[in-house]
């Protein structure tokens, strides 16, 4: 790697920082990066999932003010998140490229759908009793993101946000800080799992890493800014944009 690729992967983790903490999908932006400078399919993928770990957790901790309060959901719903991403990883070894990746665009349309439609429905639902932490159903969405998220990782986010935003009566702010979270650990246990199963170059690693920690901080203080309808928008444009790459890639 040159000195100059070098510095366009650390540039891109800084931005896959910045928007993994505000919205999610920040591997749109690494994966193709590290692809370009040469690193195999499979090797960018773990790596990418390595490296972007310290910037999930920058960014969680960057709205720690957020999750206060939240300690009960993070409980009940981290488990979903650590068993979701260790199949994830274990899948991404064991399964063709293309066998789960055909579902993607799919599961970001539905994520985007409930996105957009979350303040509809929290005004239809707002007579039905929802639970505090989203219930069993949210659970296991956030176990099927999570396996999702092990696997590729991209608008992991976005669906993460989409099922607490019609399952949860919470803000969205708030809400963004419990995703951030949750898919920090998907992150880090897919991240631990590949060390053992698969390639890593940790050059990229470092790189990415350095990246996404100021990216997290930077997004943690550009998100909290965006109000609710802002930063709605900005999720519909990120998975719009996700779907696109998957598709034409």
């Amino acid at each position: 790697m040159t000195t100059l690729e070098a510095i366009i992967v650390v540039l891109a983790g800084v931005f896959a920082g910045a928007i993994n903490t505000v919205v999610g999908s920040g591997t749109l932006v690494t994966f193709p990066v590290l692809l370009a400078v040469g690193l195999p399919p499979v090797t960018a993928n773990v790596s990418n999932s390595l490296g972007l770990v310290p910037g999930s957790l920058s960014g969680a901790w960057g709205y720690r003010r957020e999750l206060e309060g939240q300690a009960g959901r993070v409980k009940r719903l981290l488990p979903a998140s650590i068993l979701g991403g260790i199949v994830g990883a274990v899948l991404l070894v064991l399964l063709p490229a293309n066998a789960f990746s055909a579902i993607v665009p799919v599961l970001i349309v539905i994520a985007l759908v409930l996105v957009v439609i979350q303040p509809w429905l929290n005004k239809k639902l707002a007579e039905r009793e929802r639970h505090e932490h989203g219930g069993v159903a949210l659970w296991i969405g956030v176990f099927l993101a999570g396996i999702y998220g092990g696997y590729f990782g991209a608008a992991q986010g976005v669906l993460v946000m989409g099922l607490m935003g019609v399952l949860m009566n919470e803000h969205l702010q708030r809400m963004n800080a419990l995703k951030n979270v949750l898919t920090a650990f998907v992150n880090l246990v897919a991240g631990v799992l590949f060390i053992f199963i698969a390639d890593v170059s940790w050059l990229a690693v470092l790189l990415l890493a350095v990246g996404s920690t100021v990216g997290g901080q930077l997004g943690a203080k550009i998100g909290r800014k965006l109000p609710p309808a802002v930063l709605r928008g900005v999720i519909v444009v990120v998975g719009v944009a996700a779907i696109v790459q998957l598709l034409t890639r």
